[in-house]
């Protein structure tokens, strides 16, 4: 395989190469080197290519599907929350409205209680009225009838 010849030729390159004493760096030509590296680069199969670009996509997939699945969870806590939220609003409006109905009851029994009273009132008020007119009543006719004997008595 080429690749192998060309790594071997890079090898022999570097062990060729003079070095810098005292610190075990070596000096390479730079143009032998970037030609090594652009043989390796053409004679590196196809599949390798598509295989870095299929590791590539999958891990753009992997992130866009946890982001979707964040995504997907979030809706589903921020739906579930206002459900939640939804039903202890609709909770509360039921209590609340079942305490006005109750006011409105009590209110309307005690408005129902005291038109009961009232009218109570006026009516003994006009049946002692009554008594005095009917007393006054019968004491006129009483007098009119005591007149009337004493009036044929006379006569």
């Amino acid at each position: 395989m080429e690749l192998f010849s060309i790594l071997n030729e890079l090898e022999e390159l570097i062990g060729d190469s003079p070095k810098i004493p005292l610190t075990g760096k070596v000096i390479v030509n730079e143009d032998r080197l970037l030609d090594c590296m652009d043989r390796i680069r053409a004679s590196l199969p196809e599949e390798i290519r598509q295989a870095k670009w299929v590791l590539q996509e999958r891990e753009k997939m992997l992130v866009d599907s946890k982001k979707e699945a964040m995504r997907i969870l979030e809706d589903s806590q921020k739906q579930l929350d206002r459900r939640a939220e939804e039903s202890e609003v609709v909770r509360q409006a039921r209590i609340m409205a079942d305490e006005v109905v109750q006011r409105a009851e009590q209110v309307a029994r005690e408005i129902k209680q005291g038109a009961r009273d009232y009218a109570d009132d006026v009516l003994c008020g006009l049946e002692g009225e009554l008594d005095k007119l009917i007393a006054q009543i019968k004491n006129g006719r009483a007098e009119l009838k005591g007149l009337k004997s004493t009036d044929s008595v006379a006569i």
